[in-house]
């Protein structure tokens, strides 16, 4: 069964940091482009950063970039997201999701979701 489950998040302050995974089972990452994605309730699910499969492309909405970084460890079939300087506004449940196209960044595409990891960025 193919499954990807998210983990990391939790409550941080503004200015912190924390390091989201999301680990693969039941399939291989190498062929797939990861995406990261976020939802607030009562707003659309929104893509925050997406890698590709191949040669390491990354994308990165433009109000996380410089902040978050996307990564790969192919060999742990994990796919990270390191978000650093996080604000309030980053306060989401984070997911992410799996598909063979690349360069994709409309949410409704992707073929494979995980559950979910909820940030709350607050003093």
């Amino acid at each position: 069964q193919l499954q990807l489950v998210e983990s990391g998040g939790g409550l941080v302050q503004p200015g912190g940091s924390l390091r989201l995974s999301c680990a693969a089972s039941g399939f291989t990452l190498d062929y797939y482009a990861i995406g990261w994605f976020r939802q607030v309730p009562g707003k659309e699910r929104e893509a925050v950063s997406i890698i590709s499969s191949t040669d390491g492309v990354t994308y990165y909405a433009a109000f996380v970039k410089g902040r978050f970084t996307i990564s790969r460890d192919n060999a742990k079939n994990t796919v990270y997201l390191q978000m650093n300087s996080l604000k309030p506004e980053d306060t989401a449940i984070y997911y992410c999701a799996a598909d063979q196209r690349e360069g994709i960044i409309d949410p409704d595409l992707y073929d494979y979701w995980g559950q979910g990891t909820q940030v709350t960025v607050s003093s």
